[in-house]
């Protein structure tokens, strides 16, 4: 068996993939889960369940013993009716708890996942890794405060440390982009705006083996690197191939911006001081509005990353999941 790694978020769609692929290649994998997490995919394969908690991290139970390198890929993610509290309990605290006990168990290697997000909306993309932060909420500032723990960890201790920022991650058991594809296989997308703003997305597959050659490649150490696909485009070609691989009509029906966005802030201050969760909030309009195209250069040069899964396959494929799942 190869070497032991432990992964966080063992059970999520990027972690699933993840330990999936290391076992392939021979390590030997634990894996962080919660409580309530399904993990008997993970079991099948050979991976070593470890119950536990970013929020509430406890590594007594010998869980980093033997561990040569951890995949730090868990998070409290995007979404609403989560607060700040929250976001910086798992994000930052989280994190820097679980490398506090990489140092005290003496892990050679610490990979961190942060996200793109850190960078915000890009004003001249496609934009590299030294692009200024630019959070635009509490959970991409979460993940900032997050990266910015771990770089500074790197620095002042002996451990090896790696920071990479996945672009959109999409694949089959993916549903961040089933709304999208199911708005499209209905008939019922609308596109706010002119569709002019650039959308960059990642084969889950190739994401994986960014991540792991992060882990491996000597290159690598005290570096952050942007994970990506090949090809970056306009939403509305994104949303036009979507439409291809479905074998649906284009969407051709747009929105204006303007009043969809007051509609939004007028959401906002009626839901919010209720409790309720607004049905439209401006967030949820920065897929419309906001550029994400990313360089990935760095990534391809210094750690011989290539992706393998061009855009249309990947759309295909997981069009194809959807389906046979009966989410569309």
């Amino acid at each position: 068996m190869g070497k032991t790694v432990f992964v966080t978020g063992g059970s999520g769609f990027t972690g699933s993939h993840l330990c999936q692929t290391l076992v392939t290649r021979g390590y030997s994998v634990k894996a962080l889960v919660r409580k309530t997490s399904k993990i008997h995919h993970l079991k099948r394969i050979g991976v070593q369940p470890v119950i536990g908690d970013l929020a509430d991290l406890k590594t007594e139970n010998g869980a980093l013993d033997g561990v040569d390198t951890v995949f730090h890929v868990a998070a409290a993610y995007r979404q609403e009716g989560i607060s700040k509290e929250q976001f910086w309990k798992v994000n930052v605290d989280g994190t820097r708890r679980l490398l506090e006990a990489a140092r005290d168990n003496k892990v050679r290697r610490f990979v961190h996942c942060s996200t793109v997000g850190v960078q915000g909306e890009i004003e001249d993309p496609p934009a590299r890794e030294t692009a200024p932060y630019k959070p635009g909420d509490h959970y991409q500032e979460s993940k900032m405060e997050g990266e910015k723990v771990a770089l500074a960890f790197f620095d002042e201790h002996e451990i090896e440390g790696v920071v990479v920022r996945p672009v959109g991650i999409y694949g089959p058991g993916d549903t961040r982009f089933l709304k999208l594809f199911k708005f499209i296989n209905n008939g019922k997308f609308r596109m706010i705006g002119r569709g002019d703003v650039l959308y960059h997305l990642t084969f889950v597959e190739d994401l994986v083996d960014g991540i792991i050659l992060a882990g491996e490649r000597d290159e690598a150490v005290g570096n952050i690197y942007t994970i990506g696909g090949d090809e970056y485009m306009p939403l509305r070609d994104l949303v036009a191939l979507i439409a291809n691989v479905l074998s649906k009509p284009v969407p051709r029906k747009h929105l204006p911006l303007k009043p969809v966005y007051i509609a939004s802030v007028l959401c906002e201050a009626i839901c919010r001081p209720i409790g309720v969760e607004p049905p439209l909030y401006r967030r949820r309009l920065d897929f419309f509005t906001k550029d994400r195209a990313f360089d990935i250069t760095k990534a391809k040069t210094e750690l011989n990353y290539t992706p393998k899964v061009a855009l249309h396959d990947g759309l295909t494929r997981t069009a194809r999941w959807y389906r046979e799942n009966s989410m569309i």
